[in-house]
């Protein structure tokens, strides 16, 4: 049986690149659809983004650093002094506002790591490394090594993350094939006239009876106004921030003077606090 697999990460609360990319998958005919994580946060996304992965039956969902985050916060993991933290806990909050319980309770049922058989081939799959989904242990550039460790199991033949937010195929240091789809929501590039290009990133992974038939890395345009107009409809916090983002891709999670100030101001530390029972 041909598999034609459509890899999808990191839409970060983006639903309409990710409705978009979704659209794209049907009409090219995608049999199968396996999600990266990082599918929740800053965006304006909530519900319409797991029904979204409903709508075309996600086989396969593994959880990114952004849905740890929110775990993190849900147990109160919040550390009051960090503007980040107190960045994240407000994005959590209104996620919580916007969110089904059984929205968190798949969240939370999530593993980090899954191996698929598809048609003889053993694929591994996480949103970074195996069991650990944050850091920039795989950024592009880093040593061969690095990427060899994507293999704990010496008999997988692909390997397929995210969490750089960039299209790559590149080996191990034995052969086996590595695959990084991108970013639906929020892709990234060090280059400017490459990080200009904000259109939604996926991959097309078509597996035959006699093996890989062809790896594709596909863009698709959306519309960001709308994106933004749902962000304000739906009060989402720090809006100027994420609309800067829809329109340069620039982001602020650690822009940490900025995130205190915009904190002070709106006195979102008092609202955690108060929201969370801290």
């Amino acid at each position: 049986m041909k598999h034609k697999i459509a890899l999808l990460a990191d839409v970060h609360g983006n639903a309409s690149a990710l409705k978009a990319v979704i659209e794209a998958c049907i009409k090219d005919g995608v049999t199968d659809y396996w999600f990266l994580g990082d599918l929740i946060m800053p965006g304006p996304g909530g519900n319409n983004l797991f029904e979204l992965l409903d709508s075309v039956n996600i086989t396969t969902f593994v959880k990114g650093n952004w849905e740890d985050c929110f775990l993190d916060v849900l147990d109160k993991d919040i550390d009051l002094e960090n503007a980040t933290d107190i960045y994240v806990s407000r994005l959590v909050q209104y996620l919580c506002e916007n969110l089904d319980d059984h929205h968190i309770k798949l969240i939370k049922k999530l593993p980090l790591h899954l191996t698929k058989q598809i048609n003889g081939l053993s694929i591994s799959i996480s949103h970074n490394l195996h069991s650990k989904n944050y850091g920039g242990d795989l950024w592009p550039t880093n040593s061969q090594e690095n990427f060899d460790q994507l293999f704990v199991n010496e008999d997988d033949d692909i390997a397929i993350y995210a969490h750089t937010h960039q299209q790559i195929l590149r080996y191990s240091s034995n052969g086996q094939l590595i695959i990084n789809p991108g970013s639906v929501g929020q892709p990234h590039s060090k280059w400017n006239k490459l990080h200009s290009d904000l259109r939604a990133q996926y991959a097309v992974l078509e597996i035959d009876k006699t093996g890989v038939a062809e790896v594709k890395f596909k863009k698709v345009a959306y519309d960001v106004e709308n994106e933004i107009k749902n962000a304000i409809d739906n009060n989402l916090p720090y809006l100027d921030l994420y609309q800067e983002m829809r329109e340069t891709g620039k982001t602020y999670t650690h822009d940490i003077d900025l995130l205190q100030k915009i904190n002070d101001r709106l006195n979102y530390k008092r609202e955690i606090i108060n929201y969370f029972g801290l």
